[in-house]
């Protein structure tokens, strides 16, 4: 589900991708329902291609999706994104202990957390793996990036 959920630069929240054309793509705000354009020349990206640095490999967001709601027990997240940078280090260092601290930024943390707590208020299940044909195992995601 992850690949059609979009964060777009400059804007606020997540998006679901509705539609795409050749010249612009166009979602739906998660938090609001609101449907914009999305133009080629935004930076977008979907969830399933973000992944956190730690100190032995990358680790999905789905999988810190997941960590996230086994500690919080399928409920919001203790911090918010307007918690202080030391609460959200400490809280996502019980999440995810081997997360790498020189780059992974208390910005990225609140985002992460952000993040999920809309994901959650709009039932997205961030869970549920995308099943794969052979047809589009080979392709690229459609205009994820600008």
């Amino acid at each position: 589900m992850l690949t059609k959920i979009l964060s777009v630069s400059g804007k606020p929240g997540l998006y679901k991708l509705i539609s795409t054309s050749k010249n612009l793509n166009i979602v739906e705000s998660l938090p609001d329902g609101k449907r914009i354009p999305v133009y080629l020349t935004e930076k977008v990206v979907a969830l399933s291609d973000v992944s956190i640095y730690t100190t032995d490999e990358d680790v999905p967001l789905r999988e810190v999706f997941r960590k996230i709601k086994e500690k919080e027990n399928g409920g919001k997240t203790a911090p918010s994104s307007k918690s202080s940078n030391s609460e959200v280090f400490r809280y996502f260092g019980e999440v995810l202990p081997n997360y790498d601290t020189d780059k992974v930024y208390a910005s990225d943390i609140k985002k992460i957390l952000s993040w999920y707590n809309i994901l959650l208020n709009s039932g997205i299940d961030f869970e549920q793996v995308e099943a794969k044909t052979e047809e589009s195992a080979g392709t690229e995601p459609e205009n994820n990036e600008k």
